[in-house]
C-alpha cells in the first residue's frame, strides 16, 4: 500500500517546465498534467494574486455599486517584440485605455492565449511577465484566463486576447458623441511612434529610425484629466488608424466638423522623417499611449495644464477646434495656410499593428 501512495504523489508531484529551452506542445493545451505544468510555472508565477491563486475556471470579485465598464480586444501584433515593448505589455495597455477613456478605473483583466505548437516557452515566459509588469505597474489585477494551442503553422506564435472591467467615476458623461461646435480638441504628446516603430521593426531597420513604441497605460493620465476638468466632453485613443481616424469617428458621430492645425500637432524629427521615407502620414500612423480629448473652449487650458503634470502629458498640445458641419468634413492647415481634407483611411496603412 505504501508503495502505490509513493507512485502517486510521484504522479502528481509538478514537473518544472524547461523555459529555457522547451516549447509549446498540444499536450500543453489538452487539459492535463503539462497543462496544469505551463500555468503554475509561466502564468501564474507572473500574475500570482488572492483572486488568480483560487485555480477556478473564473474569479469572484467584489465591485462598488455604480456604473461599470467593461472592454476586449484581442492582439496579433507582428513583429511580437518591438522597440519599446511587446505583444504582451501592448495586450495590457490596450485594454486598460480602452476602460479608462470611457473615465472608468480600470480594476480587473482576463487574458486569453493562443499559442502555436512549436512556439518557445523563453518567448512565452518573457512575453508573461512583460504583461505582469504593464499591469502592475496600472494597479490592475489580472485575475482569469484561458490557454488554447493550435497545431504548428495555424497561428503566427502567439495571440492574445484581454478582457478589462473598471468602475465608471459617478457624474461623468464621456462619449464620442458629445462633441460641440466651439470645443477644442487636444493631444497628450507625439503622434506616431507605435506604428512607425512596428514597420521599422518589421522592416529591419529599428535601430536606425531609433523610433520606441509609445504604448503604455494611460489611466492615470486620463485620471489627472477627469479630476481637473469634469466636463470633458471626448476622450479616445488614437491607436490603429491613428489620430486622423478617431477624429473622422469623432465628428461622424457627433455631426461636426474639426478643423487642425498642423503645426500645432506634435511630431518627433524621427517619426516626421521616417514617415517622409515610406510615404506616410503621422496622422494616420498608429499610437498606443496616447489620448485625444475634446473639451469645452474655456477649459481647454487648464486642461493642457494639468495633462503636462504628467509624465505621460508633458508635450500636450491643443490641436484644433470643433466647428458646424453636418457632413462631418475633419481638415488639417498646413504650412501654406490652406485646409486640406483628412479623409478616411481606405484599406489599411500598416496591418497588424497592435
Amino acid at each position: 500500500m505504501s508503495r502505490v501512495v509513493d507512485l502517486n504523489a510521484e504522479r502528481y508531484r509538478r514537473r518544472p517546465i524547461d523555459v529555457e529551452n522547451g516549447r509549446i506542445e498540444l499536450t500543453h493545451g489538452a487539459g492535463g498534467r503539462a497543462m496544469v505544468d505551463l500555468i503554475d510555472g509561466v502564468f501564474r508565477a507572473a500574475f500570482s494574486n488572492p483572486l488568480l491563486d483560487k485555480g477556478n475556471d473564473q474569479a469572484v470579485f467584489e465591485m462598488q455599486s455604480g456604473r461599470l465598464v467593461m472592454s476586449t480586444d484581442t492582439f496579433v501584433v507582428s513583429p511580437l517584440f518591438f522597440p519599446g515593448g511587446d505583444i504582451g505589455s501592448l495586450a495590457v495597455h490596450g485594454t486598460i485605455n480602452d476602460v479608462a477613456i470611457a473615465g472608468a478605473v480600470p480594476r480587473y483583466l482576463s487574458t486569453g492565449f493562443v499559442l502555436e505548437e512549436g512556439f518557445p516557452l523563453s518567448d512565452l515566459t518573457r512575453i508573461v511577465r512583460s504583461m505582469a509588469e504593464a499591469a502592475r505597474n496600472a494597479g490592475v489585477l489580472i485575475i482569469t484566463g484561458d490557454t488554447k494551442v493550435v497545431e504548428r503553422g495555424k497561428c503566427d506564435g502567439i495571440y492574445i486576447n484581454t478582457a478589462g472591467i473598471g468602475q465608471l467615476v459617478p457624474g461623468l458623461e464621456i462619449s464620442s458623441d458629445r462633441a460641440r461646435p466651439g470645443d477644442k480638441v487636444v493631444i497628450s504628446g507625439t503622434i506616431g511612434e507605435h506604428g512607425v516603430a512596428i514597420l521599422a521593426s518589421r522592416n529591419g531597420f529599428a535601430g536606425e529610425s531609433g523610433v520606441r513604441s509609445d504604448t503604455a497605460a494611460v489611466n492615470g493620465l486620463v485620471a489627472q484629466m477627469i479630476h481637473a476638468v469634469p466636463g470633458i466632453h471626448v476622450l479616445r485613443d488614437p491607436t490603429r488608424g491613428g489620430l486622423g481616424a478617431v477624429l473622422n469617428e469623432i465628428a461622424h458621430r457627433s455631426i461636426v466638423g474639426i478643423h487642425l492645425d498642423r503645426r500645432a500637432i506634435p511630431v518627433r524629427p524621427e517619426v516626421a522623417e521616417a514617415c517622409r521615407l515610406m510615404g506616410l502620414d503621422p496622422l494616420n500612423c498608429a499610437n498606443e499611449g496616447k489620448v485625444v480629448a475634446v473639451a469645452p473652449a474655456a477649459e481647454a487650458d487648464r486642461l493642457v495644464a494639468a495633462m503636462r503634470e504628467h509624465p505621460l502629458g508633458r508635450e500636450a498640445a491643443i490641436i484644433g477646434e470643433v466647428i458646424a458641419d453636418r457632413d462631418g468634413y475633419v481638415a488639417v492647415r498646413s504650412d501654406d495656410g490652406h485646409y486640406h481634407l483628412v479623409d478616411w483611411l481606405v484599406g489599411s496603412v500598416l496591418p497588424r499593428v497592435c
